[in-house]
This record gives structure tokens, C-alpha cells and sequence, in this order.
């Protein structure tokens, strides 16, 4: 299934493609491809962590928001519906509409086109190390998320910034 998932991410098949293939590979009658699926998107969706977009929200209109992620095909439908990503942030960039992923400089090219922003005013905050290496390859600041103490600090230091006011 690499190959399904890896299109998924990139757009290059639609969700009932997606299903297709795993009712074949997998010999799923429509049912358990369904139950399949539930339980794919449930653990792909998570929980929300409350405590940062609660932060993310105050920001709204004090500096330019968005979202960079590495998805799959129906991922702006759900998240929008579960979580509301799409009011909390100006731009979500998703890598299932751009054909392209994370660490790809592409993707964050994009992202700072779609916010109107140069890459080097731009923090982008992953937790992924080899993601915010390419961000910062790709002349952003950087943060490397571990916990949420840490990335608020780094969120405040760099609105602070004098360039970015």
C-alpha cells in the first residue's frame, strides 16, 4: 500500500481511489474498507492540543497565520469539520492540493507565497527535525516543537521582532 499512501499525500489519487485500492489489496468488501478507513483517519486526526491553538487564536490579527501540512486526500474536509483549522489560520497549505511534501523546499516556497510573507520573517515550527532543517535551508527561523511552554516562548521572542511589527 506505500505507493497509495505516498499518492494520497501528493494528491495524485482521489479518496475513492484511495478506498479502491485497499478493497483490492487488501480484499475488504465496501463495509470493512469504511471501518477501514474510520480508524486510519481517526488516528491521523488525533486529538487537538488545546492549550496551543488557544494561543495561536489570540494571535489572530497581530501577525500572518498558516498552516504547512504534510497530508492526505479528504485531510482539509475533516480538519475543517473537527477542528476548524480554517478559522484559526489565514492559509492552510496542504500537501495532497500541492503535490509536493515537507521537507521539499516547494512546500514552503508555497506556504510563504500564499501568506504574502518573506521565508526569513516567517517562523515555522514543526515536530519534525528534518522539516525545520529545510525550513530553515529555505531562509525561515525555525523551531522544533517539543512541548508547549517552549514553542509559546519561541512564538512571543519572535513577535517581538522589530522587522515584523
Amino acid at each position: 500500500m506505500r505507493d497509495v499512501w505516498w499518492a494520497g499525500r501528493v494528491g495524485s489519487v482521489s479518496e475513492s481511489e484511495v478506498h479502491e485500492q485497499v478493497a483490492a489489496r487488501l480484499c475488504l468488501a465496501a463495509p470493512e474498507v469504511e471501518s477501514f478507513m474510520a480508524d486510519l483517519w481517526a488516528e491521523y486526526l488525533g486529538t487537538p492540543n488545546e492549550e496551543l491553538i488557544g494561543y495561536v487564536r489570540g494571535l489572530r490579527g497581530s501577525c500572518r497565520l498558516g498552516i504547512l501540512s504534510n497530508s492526505f486526500v479528504g485531510a482539509r474536509e475533516r480538519e475543517a469539520s473537527l477542528y476548524h483549522f480554517d478559522e484559526l489560520v489565514e492559509q492552510i497549505v496542504y500537501s495532497h492540493e500541492i503535490g509536493v511534501e515537507k521537507p521539499d523546499p516547494r512546500a514552503f516556497d508555497t506556504t510563504c507565497a500564499r501568506l504574502a510573507v518573506r521565508p526569513e520573517n516567517c517562523l515555522f515550527i514543526d515536530d519534525v527535525a528534518a522539516n525545520v532543517e529545510a525550513a530553515r535551508a529555505a531562509g525561515m527561523q525555525a523551531h522544533l516543537f517539543e512541548d508547549n511552554a517552549r514553542t509559546i516562548t519561541r512564538i512571543a521572542a519572535h513577535a517581538r521582532q522589530p522587522h515584523l511589527r
